[in-house]
C-alpha cells in the first residue's frame, strides 16, 4: 500500500488517541501506521463477511420440513420444542 497515498485529518477523542500512541509504541510503528493497519483490517473483515453470506445465499431456506416462518417466530418454535427446559 505503499503507492499514492493522501493525507487525512480526522479528530479523535482522547481515550482513543492515547490507546493509538500506546499500539504505537507497542508496535514500533507510527500512530498513523496503527491507524492505517486498523481500517485496513476493518475493511477486509467487513468484506468477508457480505462474502460469506453471498456464498451461502441459495442455502438460507432450502431445509425441507422446515416452517416457512421460523426466523420470524425463533421463540415459539423453541418453546414448542422445549428446548431450554432442564430435563428430569
Amino acid at each position: 500500500m505503499e503507492s499514492s497515498m493522501k493525507t487525512l485529518t480526522i479528530r479523535l477523542p482522547d481515550d482513543l488517541l492515547h490507546e493509538l500512541e500506546i499500539a504505537s509504541r507497542e508496535s514500533g510503528t507510527t500512530v498513523s501506521s496503527v491507524v492505517r493497519d486498523r481500517v485496513e483490517h476493518y475493511h477486509v473483515r467487513r468484506n468477508v463477511n457480505v462474502d460469506t453470506l453471498s456464498l451461502i445465499s441459495d442455502l438460507v431456506g432450502s431445509i425441507d420440513g422446515t416452517p416457512s416462518d421460523m426466523s420470524s417466530r425463533t421463540k415459539h418454535y423453541l418453546e414448542e420444542s422445549g428446548y431450554g427446559k432442564r430435563s428430569r
